[in-house]
Parts: C-alpha cells; structure tokens; sequence
C-alpha cells in the first residue's frame, strides 16, 4: 500500500492564497478610496452649480453642459477673463522648454560620469550628489538676487535656467548609461567613429525607457511647480497654469462646478503626458539599479 504526499509547493501556494486574495481586496479598497475625489471632480464639471451638492450624489449628471469650461476659458462668454488660455500656452511653454534642457543636459553628464573616466571623476560625481541634500527653497533667495541683478526677473528664463542642473535625472543617467557595455562604445571607436557618434548612435538608443522615465518626471514636476513662478513672475501675463488655477479658486472658491472644470483642465496634459510615457516609467526607474 503506498501513500502519496502533496507536494509542498502547492501546499505553500495554498498558504500564501487568502493573503494574497486579502492583499488584493485592501490595494483595491484604497484605489477605490483614492479615485473617488477625482470621479467626482470630472461630474462637477459638467453640472450646473446647484446640482454639485445635491444629495444623493449624481455621478452621472442629468443634463450635463459645457458652459463650465467655456467660462474658464472665457470662449463665448460675457464672464471674467481669467485668462486661462495664455496661462496654459506659459506652462506648456515652460514645461516643454525646461523638459528639453534638463534631460539634454542630465544625458551629457551622465555619459561622462558612466564613460569618460577622468582623473577625479568619483569624487566630482559625490560633489555633485551633495546637491540633492540641499533643499531648493535654500537656493531660492540667491536665486532672485542672481537673476535680479542680471534683469532676468519676471522672465521665463528665470524658472528655466536652474532646470539646466538636474542632479536626480543625471544620477539616473549615469547609472543607466553603465549598464549599456563598454564593448559597444570600444567597437565604435575602433572603427573611427567619434565620441559624439557613439553617444548618440550606439548608447543614447540603449536607454530610451529611462530616458522616457525622466521626460515623464520632468514635465510632471515643471508642469506643477508652484513657488518659482510665483516668485520670479509677478506679470500675470507670464504666469504658469498653478498660479492662474490659485487665484480662480481664491475668486470662485464657492463656484464648485468652475473650481472643478478648471482643476479638470489642469490635469489633462498631465494625463496626456503620464499615458504615453507610463510603458517606459517603472522599467526606466529600474534600469541601473543594481549596476555600479
């Protein structure tokens, strides 16, 4: 008579199944919990201000209109002028503009701290990490009193510049750029290629997730960023989106429907931008990470 045993990897899959079905049922309670708010936000926009707050809640609204956002972007409306649409195109702007020079210059550091070995090298790449423990807003003063001297206050230059130096999008870089082999770049230069050839033909295409990580990032963190522009542009005519979406909701904080309309026009590029990149985000954030 033989007697048969479960294998023990079913037996520890069986274990490990009501944790893992528990696990589930919380991450979903919490997204539920998390996007709520939002849901609710995009049926304001479309309700007409007494129906915001109707109770029981009507997430799917009777008699939806867009007149909410045609007051917030002053389109056939005899409404304020919150000027909206210039604070779009300034954010856009500056966002695409201060993207484009922190991920050129972040890809060109990177390269040479991964590549170039220079006499140094370590210890300048340390010096330039230390810059991540010095919070911005230290660096805000100096700031305006370096681009007040020069006259480039209450310009978009003045909230462009300092992206020029991103010590976070650099360190990703050059920990992506040291898991692309060094063989690669040696063929290349035995076959008489130059540096710039080989940064640009053989190494830049072997790290495009981390590159669109970054790009996902940098737009996501420009796109909100709050207090340089309400330092350095006191033009109204200069200022980004968070600024014009303050100072409406300080104007129509009781207007829910416009307050929610305008939040919804605020977080579309964001969206836009997070849907595109979001196959190159987790496997970019994790490229390099346990090399060097």
């Amino acid at each position: 008579m033989t007697t048969t045993t479960k294998p023990k990897n079913a037996l520890h899959i069986r274990r490990d199944t009501p944790v893992k079905v528990l696990f589930t049922i919380l991450l979903c309670a919490f997204a539920i919990i998390m996007i709520v708010p939002f849901i609710w936000m995009i049926s304001s926009s479309f309700k007409q201000q007494r129906d915001v707050m109707s109770i029981p809640i009507q997430w799917i609204p009777k008699n939806p209109t867009w007149d909410n956002f045609r007051k917030v972007l002053h389109i056939n409306s005899n409404g304020k002028d919150y000027h909206f649409m210039l604070a779009y195109w300034n954010s856009i702007k500056v966002s695409v503009l201060s993207t484009t020079v922190s991920i050129c210059s972040a890809m060109m550091a990177g390269y040479a701290f991964a590549k170039l070995r220079f006499r140094g090298s370590n210890v300048l790449f340390i010096l330039y990490l230390t810059q991540m423990m010095i919070p911005s807003q230290l660096t805000l003063i100096p700031r305006f009193v370096a681009f007040s001297s020069l006259n480039l206050t209450n310009t978009h230059f003045s909230i462009i510049a300092p992206k020029l130096i991103s010590v976070s999008a650099t360190f990703m870089m050059r920990q992506a750029f040291m898991g692309v082999p060094n063989e690669l770049r040696e063929s290349a230069l035995i076959d008489g290629a130059s540096e710039w050839r080989t940064f640009f033909n053989i190494n830049v295409p072997q790290i495009t997730p981390t590159i669109g990580a970054l790009v996902t990032t940098q737009f996501l963190d420009s796109w909100n960023s709050y207090l340089d522009p309400l330092v350095f542009l006191p033009d109204w005519r200069l200022q980004t989106l968070p600024i014009a979406l303050n100072q409406f909701v300080g104007e129509e904080g009781t207007a829910y429907n416009l307050v929610s309309a305008a939040c919804c026009l605020t977080v579309i590029p964001v969206f836009i931008v997070f849907l595109c990149g979001q196959k190159f985000f987790v496997k970019g954030l994790t490229v390099g990470a346990v090399k060097g």
